[in-house]
């Protein structure tokens, strides 16, 4: 293995460099054969692999690439056994390694079968080279080998292969101004564990379209609510956008949870929107108006509950909102679960914001259905059968 001295750190976390050998490509259905990994720290260089029974056979071509075979990891420790001793190896350190998503992700699943949550840093070497050498077509590991003179004391196996990630970090220190590396460093790194309990996953997790979010502490007091018409997007710009304003960063330094609802659309989450700041009275936001009286007492014009439908701009984000009393009831997937979302509800009271944000839109066009005379069967072309609009409420 190489024999290299300590480079200036350019970042100030341990680094290990991880390299896996697997049954096949699948994270699902495959399992890992080899786990090889080069730690760098304060304290030097450390070296760690071992072999690990997948519990399958290998297939004859990945025998034929990587050299791995049964009878080699039949006496071989499971995962299961080594997790505990694997995560504690790697905690807190980021986490590099060549197409790392496929290592992560491999690594990221076994942990959860064993009952750890594995949410480290991730830098890509893949994506380092490409964004340090831009107009260079090859960023495999062979084509990192030939182009920086590494020493590949093999190919395809786990502890060989995380030592030339390790060679070629040495190398960088070289060929690029620290300051430089350490700027395109920090824009490659992803973080998967942002804040609390929430990770780069569950940010993925969230509405891509329009919805609502909610910030909770770890008292899991409400910090803030927002709406977006891109929600994901709103939210990771929340927590780890450079352009954060000192406000955005004082909450993002408190968040612990993150709740979000998907809307399908933008009245619906200046709804939901109304409806949790009333309930949750989140310690960053303003808190509602008071209501004067002509809005507390304003007449319901329809004669039921009415429902509106709003879809994303895919088409996947289906949500039927209702609405009684202007009281906003919520959002349901049906119609028929819209109807059943207004049947358990029959003592709904008036909200001044409701009241305010459909005046507002209905006087725009917004069409309502009154739930009953809403088909069970209704499409959405169906829908909005153009009911009378209230009066305003003066003031």
């Amino acid at each position: 293995m190489s024999d290299l001295s300590l480079p200036t750190p350019l970042v100030d976390t341990p680094i290990a460099f991880v390299d896996l050998e697997t049954t096949g490509g699948a994270v699902a259905e495959h399992r890992i054969t080899e786990i090889g990994v080069v730690q760098v720290g304060p304290s030097g260089v450390s070296r760690w692999s071992t072999l690990v029974n997948p519990r399958q056979s290998i297939p004859p071509f990945i025998q034929s690439l990587t050299g791995i075979t049964d009878d080699m990891v039949r006496d071989a420790p499971t995962f299961d056994s080594l997790a505990a001793e694997l995560f504690e190896r790697l905690d807190g350190s980021l986490f590099v390694a060549h197409n790392a998503n496929f290592d992560r992700g491999f690594l990221r699943a076994e942990f959860q079968r064993s009952g750890f949550a594995f949410n480290p840093d991730v830098l890509c070497t893949v994506k380092l080279s490409r964004a340090l050498w831009p107009h260079e077509k090859r960023h495999g590991l062979d084509a990192l080998i030939e182009r920086h003179a590494l020493a590949p004391l093999a190919r395809h196996r786990a502890l060989a292969d995380a030592d030339l990630l390790w060679q070629f970090w040495h190398r960088l220190h070289a060929l690029w101004p620290l300051a430089t590396l350490r700027a395109q460093i920090e824009r490659t790194v992803r973080r998967y564990r942002i804040a609390g309990d929430i990770t780069e996953d569950s940010i993925d997790a969230a509405p891509a379209g329009h919805g609502v979010y909610a910030f909770f502490d770890a008292a899991d007091v409400p910090l803030y609510v927002g709406r977006s018409v891109r929600l994901r997007q709103r939210v990771r710009a929340h927590l780890t956008g450079e352009r954060r304003s000192a406000r955005e960063a004082r909450i993002a330094e408190q968040v612990a949870r993150l709740q979000w609802q998907a809307t399908g659309g933008e009245v619906g989450a200046l709804l939901t929107e109304a409806k949790w700041l009333g309930a949750l009275r989140p310690v960053h936001n303003r808190q509602p108006r008071i209501a004067r009286a002509e809005e507390r007492d304003a007449p319901w014009p329809f004669e039921s509950a009415v429902v509106f439908e709003e879809r994303g701009e895919g088409g996947d984000e289906r949500a039927f909102h209702v609405i009684d009393r202007w009281c906003y009831l919520g959002a349901a997937s049906s119609l028929q679960a819209a109807r059943e979302l207004a049947a358990a509800h029959v003592e709904a009271a008036c909200e001044p914001s409701t009241l305010r944000i459909m005046q507002t839109h209905l006087a725009r066009g917004l069409r309502v259905t009154p739930l009953a005379a809403a088909s069970i069967d209704g499409e959405p072309s169906a829908f909005g059968a153009s009911a009378h609009r209230p009066e305003p409420v003066a003031g």
